[in-house]
């Protein structure tokens, strides 16, 4: 389940879910709602890959991913899976990755959306469910 809450240059996204990769696909499948109809052109399957230093703003960069490939002409319009883990890197650090398959088609978004930003980011347990929120400059 999620909700579009609007702000003056900003769009917030909450997003409530049994899991937290339901968390992601849903926010994945609401950006899509916002970004418009792609073409009439065969459905194709992307990977889809973002890390960040926590899952809060892993979902922020998730997002990212998906306004960057909109901004390219693909246009995501269904999430397939998504995969989240904790990866070490180089310097002995751990970050979060996601991996997602998405389906999408060729398509010239209709709005313009510059960033998933951080101001008021949030992703946690409340009990059983997961809560997210992202606001997106627009």
């Amino acid at each position: 389940m999620y909700r579009w809450v609007e702000h003056t240059g900003e769009l917030e996204l909450q997003v409530e879910a049994a899991t937290e990769e339901e968390v992601f696909a849903e926010a994945g499948e609401a950006l899509a709602t916002l970004l418009g109809e792609p073409e009439p052109e065969p459905v194709v399957r992307r990977e889809v890959e973002a890390t960040a230093s926590d899952r809060g703003a892993l979902l922020a960069e998730w997002l990212n991913e998906l306004v960057y490939l909109a901004d390219r002409g693909f246009l995501t319009e269904r999430v397939v899976a998504v995969e989240l883990s904790l990866e070490p890197d180089e310097n002995e650090n751990h970050r979060h990755q996601v991996r997602a398959t998405v389906e999408g088609r060729p398509g010239t978004p209709r709005s313009l959306i510059k960033a998933a930003t951080y101001h008021r980011l949030r992703l946690e347990r409340e009990g059983v469910r997961w809560r997210g929120r992202v606001v997106l400059d627009v």
